[in-house]
């Protein structure tokens, strides 16, 4: 199981180019999985709902199952919000687990900027982008690619996956 990270600024692209790359992907014959970080409160229920009631009421964690698919969804309750470690090791092995956020991990990154958001790059800065995906072209050495180029994209990607165990391992360093 090898994993590559997306990072870049909110409105770059990262989720746009992602549900771009995933088809790609699977067209590939890989399998692929996705961590997104997102941001404080989220919810991925239906207040009103059994499961939101049962976690509302308290549950640390509540499995919604069904014949089409399976969530879990645990509480933190005040804990400490888990680091991208814990987070593969609760992934089921794929090919590809494409992690889309979680910037300061040390795992491989390909930056993904978009002209028209007027922001900074991040890989002058970030040691772990090794490529860019943007909508302009980029003076670097680094290698780079055209946001729309999905197949090239998704070559960079694959080139830059790291295996699991070696992300997990820099980021025990980093402790």
């Amino acid at each position: 199981m090898k994993v590559i990270g997306l990072a870049g600024w909110s409105g770059a692209g990262k989720t746009t180019l992602l549900t771009r790359l995933i088809p790609h992907f699977n067209a590939l014959g890989l399998r692929v999985s996705v961590i997104k970080h997102a941001h404080h409160q989220f919810d991925v229920d239906v207040p009103g709902k059994d499961s939101w009631r049962h976690r509302e009421a308290g549950a640390a964690e509540v499995l919604v199952a069904s014949s089409n698919r399976w969530a879990l969804m645990h509480e933190l309750r005040g804990a400490a919000e888990p680091r991208l470690p814990e987070l593969l090791s609760k992934l089921s092995a794929v090919d590809l687990v494409v992690v889309e956020g979680f910037k300061r991990e040390p795992h491989r990154k390909i930056e993904v900027h978009r002209a028209a958001n007027d922001k900074p790059l991040l890989f002058p800065d970030d040691p772990g982008i090794y490529g860019i995906a943007a909508d302009v072209a980029i003076e670097t050495r680094l290698p780079t690619v055209h946001l729309d180029d999905i197949a090239a994209a998704a070559e960079l990607l694959l080139r830059a996956a790291m295996p699991v165990e070696e992300a997990v391992a820099k980021s025990a360093a980093m402790r």
